[in-house]
C-alpha cells in the first residue's frame, strides 16, 4: 500500500496513554522526555496528535483552556513538536492552524522560542512580552527573610485558588487543585493570616522547576523561592517575566543563570488578562 500523506494524516485528540508516545517525540527532537510534566498537560489540557504510520507520532501539542468550560477566556498553546524525519515539510503549521480554527475566538497565548516564533508571527500571534528561562543551584546568602513562608495545607486550597484567579485574570482551578499532586513543594506566603502568595516546585528530570510563583511583591516572591530552594538539593529551574527584573538580579545573585529567553505571544488579545505585577513565573511555560 502507498504510503499516506502527511497533509492527509488525521488529527486527533491525544489522552493519557499516549504519553510515552508524548515523551519519544519529545525525545526526538532532542528535548527532555518531561514526563512528569507531559502526564499534567495531558490530564488538565487536550493534547493534539498525528499519528505516524510507521509508529510513534508525526506531531503533538496541548492547549489548556481557563475560565469557563463553555467558554474559556483564554487557552494557552504549548508543546508544539514535529518529529524530525517530518520537520520543515508544513505539518507543524497545519496543527496550529487546526488550534487556532478549534478555539474560535478563546484568546490564545504561547511562549515561543526564536525557532518557533516565524511561524507563529505568520499566523497571527504578536509578541506582548518575553520571560528569561534561569537555571542552577540556589546559594543561600543568610540575608533575614522579611516574610513568613510554610507549606500550604489543604484548608489553604480555597485562598490559593482565589488569589490565584485574581492574579491571573481568570480561573485556574483544574490546574491549581492539581498543585499538591504534582508537586513535590507548595508554599504559601502570609501576613495576618492572610495568604499573600503561594509557589509550587515540581520535579522534571534533574530540576525542580518553580512554578507557578505568585506574591504580592518581589520581597515575597523572594522568601517564596529561598524557601522552595531550601527543602532541595536539586538544581532550580524558572522562567520569570523580565519587567520583574529586580528578582530577575537577586535570582542570578543567588546562582542561578540565564539559559534561554523565549518571546511571550497572544492571539486575539493585546496582552494577557490579569496583574502581571504579582505573576512572576508561570507552572511551566507549556501552560503559560
Amino acid at each position: 500500500m502507498p504510503t499516506p500523506s502527511l497533509a492527509s494524516l488525521p488529527i486527533r485528540r491525544l489522552t493519557l496513554r499516549d504519553l510515552t508516545a508524548c515523551a519519544d517525540l519529545s525525545e526526538d527532537r532532542e528535548w527532555p522526555r518531561e514526563e512528569h510534566k507531559w502526564g499534567l498537560l495531558l490530564t488538565a489540557g487536550k493534547g493534539y496528535g498525528i499519528d505516524d504510520p510507521d509508529g510513534g507520532l508525526v506531531a503533538a501539542c496541548v492547549v489548556t483552556e481557563y475560565g469557563p468550560r463553555e467558554q474559556p477566556a483564554l487557552a494557552a498553546v504549548g508543546m508544539v513538536l514535529v518529529a524530525e524525519r517530518h520537520a520543515r515539510q508544513g505539518v507543524g503549521r497545519r496543527l496550529m492552524r487546526h488550534i487556532v480554527s478549534a478555539r474560535g475566538t478563546t484568546p490564545l497565548t504561547l511562549h515561543a522560542t526564536p525557532f518557533g516564533r516565524p511561524l507563529y508571527e505568520e499566523l497571527g500571534f504578536k509578541v506582548t512580552g518575553r520571560a528569561e528561562m534561569l537555571r542552577g543551584h540556589f546559594v543561600p546568602t543568610g540575608d533575614r527573610v522579611e516574610v513568613a513562608t510554610r507549606a500550604a495545607t489543604a484548608e489553604d486550597l480555597p485562598s490559593v485558588v482565589r488569589l490565584d484567579e485574581e492574579v491571573f485574570g481568570t480561573d485556574r482551578t483544574h490546574i491549581v487543585t492539581r498543585l499538591p499532586a504534582f508537586a513535590d513543594q507548595l508554599r504559601v506566603a502570609e501576613e495576618g493570616g492572610r495568604i499573600i502568595g503561594y509557589a509550587a516546585a515540581w520535579p522534571n528530570m534533574d530540576t525542580h522547576v518553580v512554578g507557578p510563583l505568585i506574591a504580592r511583591d518581589t520581597a515575597t516572591a523572594e522568601a517564596l523561592l529561598a524557601s522552595l530552594a531550601a527543602r532541595t538539593d536539586r538544581p532550580l529551574r524558572t522562567d520569570i517575566d523580565v519587567r520583574h527584573e529586580e528578582l530577575l538580579n537577586w535570582v542570578k545573585a543567588h546562582g542561578l543563570a540565564s539559559v534561554a529567553s523565549n518571546a511571550v505571544m497572544t492571539y486575539g488579545i493585546t496582552e494577557l488578562p490579569g496583574d502581571w505585577s504579582r505573576r512572576f513565573a508561570p507552572v511551566t511555560v507549556a501552560a503559560a
